[in-house]
């Protein structure tokens, strides 16, 4: 597989071939989306909680005696059929949104997901990225890059720090290749990563 490589004035210098093991492997849908959505998934916090009957204050005395009145017996105005009242069936947070999903499904959907940007041609590489300093710098090359305006994941390899330049730039974000997965890349139309973040994906996807 093979994809542009750019120099930091936005210019096309050359193309470089990837490794067919990891840019090259086709995609799998139900694979893919399997492990987009775990991974959605175990990053979800049950905030959603509704209390109980028991757990609703008040409501210990009998709201009127058993019989004679020609009402509906009652026990607490806090039953779930008062206003009030608990709730039955309400969301709790001890609900557990955790899919297992195990280490070789993450990266073969990873690889999946790197091929399919690059056959589309959505993948670039940026030689000395490192060398921009200023976020008008790093502006200036995003407008020049083939990237239409869209959302764009920067992928920074080991030491490579490129967050101060890049957390103004609109529709514009950054990871670590160590740390980057399936919904990083899904969550962006294009990928623009430098040499060594290459490195670390062979070395880890390998």
């Amino acid at each position: 597989m093979n994809v542009s490589v750019y120099n930091v004035q936005g210019k096309k210098e050359k193309d470089m071939a990837l490794n067919d093991a990891i840019f090259g492997v086709p995609t799998k849908t139900a694979l893919v989306h399997q492990v987009y959505h775990a991974i959605e998934a175990n990053a979800r916090e049950p905030w959603a909680h509704t209390k109980t009957k028991d757990e609703v204050r008040g409501g210990g005395k009998k709201p009127w005696k058993q019989k004679g009145t020609g009402r509906a017996r009652h026990g607490s105005t806090r039953s779930p059929i008062w206003k009030g009242g608990g709730v039955t069936f309400g969301p709790r947070n001890v609900r557990n949104y955790t899919q297992r999903i195990n280490k070789k499904m993450k990266q073969l959907a990873t690889k999946m997901v790197l091929s399919s940007k690059a056959k589309n041609e959505k993948f670039f590489i940026v030689e000395g990225l490192t060398d921009l300093k200023k976020t008008k710098d790093m502006s200036t090359l995003v407008k020049t890059l083939p990237l239409n305006g869209k959302s764009t994941l920067i992928i920074g390899g080991e030491g490579e720090d490129f967050g101060l330049i890049v957390r103004n730039i609109p529709q514009v974000h950054l990871q670590r290749a160590i740390d980057m997965n399936v919904v990083d890349i899904l969550h962006h139309q294009y990928i623009v990563a430098t040499q060594k973040a290459i490195e670390t994906l062979e070395s880890r996807l390998a």
